[in-house]
């Protein structure tokens, strides 16, 4: 007969475990209700030995939600080469993989965690840190989408346009978290569509818009997902 032994893992390592069972428990319920027996428990682990490794429930949180707005930040990373409309397809790609296998996690960032609707003490401390790190995902995105566009001082209208469909996006996905009654493959080329669309109403407007949408369809090949947009609407005209 053998024993089985279980590992002793690394200071680090159990940090990280314990984000992940804390991500998951509080993306669910609010920190409030919550308890550290339930944390311990869920990561197999004693109630001290969660001390150990935090002070408290609240920087368990803190730290649960900064590892899902990294991951987050980081999905819209994308090499600079070819086609920006491919690009942002892939970039869709993987910010839907990330809310499809993360829902709980995405919306409780996004929305600021279940504590902070809750009202308790733990949602009072916990605002302004959450704020901050929803701010540095969409600062993070922002700042990629500049780069594909190769504008270092955009103006103003431009900036409406990106942070406009930053917003977009985010509630998009929360909404379509809701039944996924969209296949994931459709929104992911919709919500690239609906940056050409911001980007194209814009330009109707301001000759500086339309000198960079004239850039970007000039290096869009005839089967990419700008030239599906418009092959789209032109077959609505009557």
């Amino acid at each position: 007969m053998t024993t089985g032994v279980r590992r002793r893992m690394g200071v680090e390592e159990r940090r990280q475990q314990l984000i992940g069972v804390a991500l998951d428990l509080f993306s669910h319920r609010s920190p409030d209700d919550v308890s550290i027996d339930e944390i311990a428990a869920a990561a197999g682990i004693s109630r001290p030995l969660v001390y150990h490794y935090f002070p408290g429930k609240l920087s368990l949180y803190e730290a649960a939600l900064r590892r899902a707005a990294e991951e987050l930040a980081g999905r819209f990373e994308e090499p600079r080469e070819g086609p920006l409309g491919e690009r942002l397809l892939r970039v869709m790609g993987r910010f839907l993989s990330f809310v499809d296998e993360h829902g709980p996690g995405f919306s409780a960032l996004m929305r600021g965690g279940p504590a902070v609707s809750a009202g308790g003490p733990c949602a009072r401390e916990t605002v302004s840190t959450t704020t901050a790190l929803i701010d540095s995902v969409r600062q993070a995105a922002y700042d990629q989408i500049l780069a594909h566009l190769g504008v270092t001082e955009p103006p103003a209208r431009l900036e409406l346009v990106v942070r406009s469909w930053i917003s977009l996006a985010e509630s998009t996905a929360l909404l379509w978290l809701d039944g996924r009654r969209i296949p994931r493959g459709e929104l992911e080329r919709q919500l690239v569509h609906d940056f050409a669309a911001l980007t194209a109403v814009s330009a109707a407007y301001d000759e500086e818009m339309a000198e960079l949408l004239r850039g970007i369809l000039a290096q869009e090949p005839a089967d990419g997902p700008f030239a599906e947009l418009i092959t789209r609407l032109a077959a609505l005209a009557p």
